[in-house]
């Protein structure tokens, strides 16, 4: 523990230096002098004990070290497809696990319009969890916007920590996800006025910023008012329908681009004067033969006795609701099969405010997110 004591100090430290005595730093560490293979059973040993939060911040300290340690770290930490956890923030932008949904929650704030989700901890909704991201939504005349950040305190499209947007048509039954940075290395920015600026410059000139369309969602239309929930279509541009096969893969991106570094001053980790937009992410570009992943809705079933549509959320919601959803791959993908049985992401009420999520592979926290706040949005045509 002395070790890690030491490694938390000195990140702390390095807080307070500039970016040049951060590279400085970071070439001249005395603990990048430890032999290879000692440092590397090292941090497997901290990596493999640390499995949970909050004491996995200890393995996010290890990235923050030096240059040897932030390259073994990498190399340790598997993205959540493979180990079901989430560590860095950059987790949150790659697909969630394969064999089992990634629990986690939404806490929401009437009064400030807010939204925080948060990784659950236990299997229980009485504590904090560990917090992932925060949206805030803003009214316009015309649509309405829920900008993502990674900072509870600071949810600005001018910020660093901004990264996506939801925003809705004027009826608010259709809306379309925006990633801050390139999703797969053949997305294309969605050119508007709302391209992120600060201080009048682009943030970064290396790396195109702006809006790369990842999913689109549509809500069907009510005009008979037929009871029963709503009926939830959602498209997502940036993953190949192909991804829920066995062998199946979806776009991940691996780093945040140059306009995120300043979010993690302290983990030089995120620092890399190495990033380039061809190396933040990998996985296959969505080819038009193969088609897009398309989500629905999962049918409930009328109950008679309880005189209400229910579905099996096993446990995870508590409270009937409209905005209550099950996702599962549509028949637009292909012949039925098991994968298409599989649940992707759902969504439910516990509380007055609390509502549970939770999501597997191919989508990203951020992307099911994104998708629940969706749900939020009200929608008098579809009721």
């Amino acid at each position: 523990m002395g070790i890690i004591r030491s490694m938390r100090s000195r990140s702390h430290r390095v807080v307070q230096e500039q970016e040049e005595c951060v590279g400085d730093s970071m070439r001249q560490s005395c603990w990048a002098n430890m032999p290879q293979e000692l440092l590397r059973e090292v941090l497997l040993r901290i990596e493999a004990s640390e499995d949970t939060w909050p004491p996995r911040k200890s393995v996010v300290a290890c990235a923050g070290v030096c240059r040897s340690w932030r390259q073994i770290t990498k190399d340790i930490v598997k993205t959540p497809e493979l180990s079901s956890k989430i560590t860095f923030p950059i987790s949150v932008k790659q697909p969630g696990p394969r064999e089992n949904l990634l629990r986690c929650f939404i806490k929401r704030n009437r009064s400030t319009q807010t939204y925080y989700l948060f990784l659950s901890l236990t299997t229980t909704l009485a504590e904090d969890g560990k917090f992932l991201l925060a949206a805030r939504k803003c009214r316009r005349p015309t649509c309405t916007d829920y900008i993502i950040s990674l900072d509870a305190d600071d949810m600005s499209k001018g910020s660093n920590s901004y990264v996506g947007k939801l925003r809705s048509n004027f009826l608010g039954t259709k809306f379309t996800i925006y990633d801050s940075q390139p999703p797969h290395s053949g997305a294309r920015i969605m050119k508007s006025r709302s391209t992120r600026l600060v201080n009048l410059k682009q943030v970064s000139p290396k790396v195109p910023t702006g809006n790369y369309p990842v999913a689109h969602i549509s809500y069907e239309l009510n005009v008979l008012g037929s009871r029963g929930p709503r009926r939830m279509h959602c498209v997502m541009d940036s993953i190949p329908a192909t991804a829920i096969e066995a062998g199946g893969v979806a776009p991940t991106q691996t780093e945040f681009s140059l306009n995120n570094i300043d979010m993690f001053p302290s983990f030089p980790f995120f620092r890399s004067k190495s990033n380039r937009v061809e190396n933040t992410m990998s996985g296959p570009l969505v080819d038009q033969k193969d088609g897009m992943l398309v989500l629905k809705n999962k049918s409930p079933r009328w109950h008679e006795q309880l005189q209400c549509w229910c579905l099996n959320f096993h446990g995870r919601v508590t409270i009937a609701s409209v905005k209550n959803f099950q996702l599962v791959a549509s028949a637009e993908n292909g012949p039925a099969g098991p994968e298409h049985d599989k649940i992707i992401l759902q969504f439910g009420k516990v509380g007055k405010d609390l509502f549970t999520m939770d999501y597997r592979y191919p989508i990203s926290a951020f992307q099911a997110f994104a998708m629940c706040l969706s749900s939020f949005d009200t929608k008098i045509a579809c009721e």
